[in-house]
């Protein structure tokens, strides 16, 4: 593995940071509920590990502008628009990976 400089590895985490949300907002289609049931994690859990990631530099951020940035609108205007109610099945699924979650 090459070496990495801090400030390099930083900007390559970003530009890998950036490219996941934007992946993200290009698929709409990809229910929350899907993400948490196959990668234990969703749009709602980027946001708050952004929120935390502000607060611990001392950056006031609520979870309402944290979704905006991560959802590249604010959270209300994209469950209208692209959030479907869950099925059963897609209940049942993250029960059974998300127990007590």
């Amino acid at each position: 593995m090459p070496a990495i400089d801090q400030q390099t590895q930083t900007e390559l985490e970003a530009a890998a940071f950036r490219r996941l949300v934007q992946h993200l907002r290009d698929r709409p289609d990809v229910q929350n509920i899907d993400l948490m049931t196959m990668a234990g994690f969703c749009r709602n859990c980027l946001s708050k590990w952004y929120r935390a990631a502000a607060e611990e530099k001392g950056i006031p951020l609520t979870d309402p502008d944290a979704r905006e940035i991560i959802y590249g609108m604010p959270y209300k205007e994209w469950q209208a628009k692209h959030q479907k109610e869950a099925t059963a099945e897609q209940k049942a699924a993250f029960a059974a990976t998300n127990p007590g979650h």
